[in-house]
């Protein structure tokens, strides 16, 4: 039996973007709310799977070991503070080398999906960037958008309209994210609610 997921977007929504990557964990600080967004996130009881572009592993400025050991400590750091993160998935691809994993590519989410149990078009993701809510249409889950990350929200609105891009909730940061998906959960008719 497949259930829905909660994914998340990991630079820009649990942790602070930086412009030259996060290379180690003493570059890895978690945004204001995000281990409280976590925490609530839990009490779902859908697992929560976070699904990350890492290119600087194919840019050869960090190692994937690196990135696995940033990622097991974040894990460590969220469940030490009463939250749950229950897999991992990330692309060690450059952008062009046109991998079908890279978000805005449905790869993480789908191979998630598969190992995991997960049921797609119940699930959510929450991401700061276009590329999210493209990966999220492309895999038929839902998309959230937060204002954390790259950029302002109203940049981020203004991008996406210039793209055509439409069919994602807006949250000011993953604990409002969280706040939405967690009263859409409530609701009885999870499975038959149309898109926002």
């Amino acid at each position: 039996m497949t259930r829905p997921a909660v994914f998340l977007d990991r630079d820009g929504v649990i942790n602070e973007n930086r412009v030259d990557h996060v290379k180690s964990w003493d570059e890895f600080a978690f945004l204001p709310g995000a281990l409280d967004a976590l925490r609530r996130l839990a009490t779902l009881d859908w697992p929560v799977v976070v699904i990350t572009n890492q290119a600087a592993i194919g840019r050869g400025l960090v190692s994937r070991e690196t990135v696995e050991e940033i990622n097991g400590r974040m894990v460590a750091a969220v469940r030490s503070e009463g939250g749950r993160i229950d897999g991992v998935f990330y692309c060690p691809h450059r952008p062009e080398e046109e991998c079908a994993c890279r978000k805005p590519e449905p790869g993480l989410l789908l191979q998630a999906a598969e190992q995991l149990g997960l049921d797609l078009p119940t699930s959510f993701l929450v991401g700061d960037a276009a590329s999210d809510v493209l990966a999220a249409h492309a895999a038929d889950c839902r998309a959230v958008l937060v204002g954390t990350g790259r950029g302002a929200e109203h940049a981020k609105r203004a991008l996406l309209q210039r793209h055509d891009i439409v069919g994602y909730h807006l949250a000011d940061d993953l604990g409002q994210a969280v706040d939405w998906i967690v009263d859409i959960a409530k609701e009885p008719s999870l499975h038959d609610r149309s898109r926002t």
